[in-house]
């Protein structure tokens, strides 16, 4: 058994002397290629709702927020997880912001939101935190689904009409600066709005 794993070792650690450059190449072509799909897919499974609702403390809070509104369901069918919203789809982005939301998992197993009445005591914190970070990447997880070069201003009312027009058009604001409650109920928006504004000021500094 010894010489067994000696010999196993010295394979590991010295495998030119036992196997050819082709060999090794092909096996570290098609090891790259099976982790690559099996990471992949470990990240996708990240992004359903299965798997939001169980790590994140949001069951009964935000999620059944998400289940009144249009974006969770309406005439065409098309439905938006919660990932849409809060995970971007390009690639390093999109782990960029695991890699970030990975602490919130410590809610979860520390029961800082575990209940109704926590939830509502840190909702402004947490609302802000992601108004933050969409207004800092331009409302990047709404422009995967919402163009403004597509969209057709003759369907939108006239107010809707103006605001894009002036706002979208010439940047001068992002979605999440007009659609703060689309998905989810607001908090104190009198404080909000001065802390926002607290904010966007430290950041043209």
């Amino acid at each position: 058994m010894r010489n067994f794993i000696r010999r196993y070792w010295q394979i590991v650690t010295r495998p030119s002397v036992y196997f050819s450059l082709g060999f090794l190449t092909l096996g570290g072509f098609i090891a790259g290629v099976v982790f690559w799909g099996a990471f992949n897919t470990a990240l996708e499974l990240t992004n359903t709702e299965r798997f939001c609702i169980g790590c994140h403390e949001m069951r009964d809070n935000t999620y059944a927020e998400l289940q009144t509104t249009i974006h969770y369901s309406n005439r065409t069918g098309v439905h938006a997880a919660c990932s849409d919203c809060h995970v971007p789809h390009a690639w390093t982005s999109k782990i960029a912001r695991k890699m970030q939301a990975s602490k919130e998992v410590w809610g979860k197993i520390f029961g800082t939101i575990n209940t109704r009445e926590k939830f509502l005591d840190r909702r402004l914190e947490l609302a802000e935190n992601e108004w933050k970070r969409m207004k800092t990447n331009d409302s990047l997880e709404c422009r995967n689904c919402h163009s403004f070069e597509h969209m057709d201003f003759t369907r939108q009312s006239p107010r809707a009409q103006a605001a894009h027009q002036r706002f979208l058009g010439t940047g001068e604001k992002t979605c999440i600066d007009c659609h703060k409650g689309i998905a989810h109920h607001l908090p104190n928006m009198q404080q909000a709005q001065e802390d926002m504004d607290e904010w966007e000021k430290q950041q043209k500094q």
